[in-house]
């Protein structure tokens, strides 16, 4: 399955995404607000593994962005923790290619993720954390109907130091749709 945009689509991750991640995984910059996984050291057979199994969760739906010019896998998306009972999940992105920051790309994936959870998965209510600095990611999430439910007080920490993250949701009663 592909979902699309007007410069990227979204597709399915695949083994062969693994030089990127490896890539990505090794800037700090990259990586500084992102999964605390990356926190550690990862060998390109451990990304290796992670994904040949992340399609496979029924609770797990990742996707990679793509850039239509040139096939380039610039990030991924998804939402995880998927509950059918409760009908939630949790939404989740990283744009690696550091070139591709601030052009509004994460607005647009965040818009699309969310409509499908909402429209095909059928879930009630999306959730996501993001840190407290990361303002850039903050107003992308409001551009796309997110809102501000709380502050998790130092939830994460980076840098040697506690930080805030902020919670935020969007429930299907609110969606405006994409």
């Amino acid at each position: 399955m592909q979902l699309e945009l007007d410069n990227y689509y979204l597709r399915s991750l695949e083994i062969a995404d693994s030089e990127s991640f490896y890539m990505w995984s090794r800037d700090r910059e990259v990586t500084l607000y992102s999964l605390s996984s990356y926190a550690y050291p990862q060998s390109k057979s451990d990304i290796e593994k992670w994904l040949s199994t992340i399609n496979a969760s029924p609770k797990n739906v990742s996707f990679g962005i793509c850039s239509k010019a040139n096939d380039q896998l610039i990030g991924y998306t998804g939402v995880s923790g998927i509950s059918t009972l409760n009908r939630s999940g949790e939404y989740f992105i990283l744009i690696g290619e550091k070139e591709c920051w601030g052009q509004g790309i994460g607005t647009e994936v965040t818009k699309i993720v969310t409509d499908y959870a909402i429209q095909t998965l059928g879930l009630h209510r999306v959730q996501l954390t993001a840190s407290s600095r990361n303002q850039g990611a903050i107003k992308a999430y409001e551009k796309a109907g997110y809102q501000h439910e709380g502050v998790m007080r130092q939830s994460g920490f980076r840098n040697g130091e506690f930080i805030d993250k902020v919670l935020m949701s969007v429930l299907s009663s609110e969606w405006k749709g994409i």
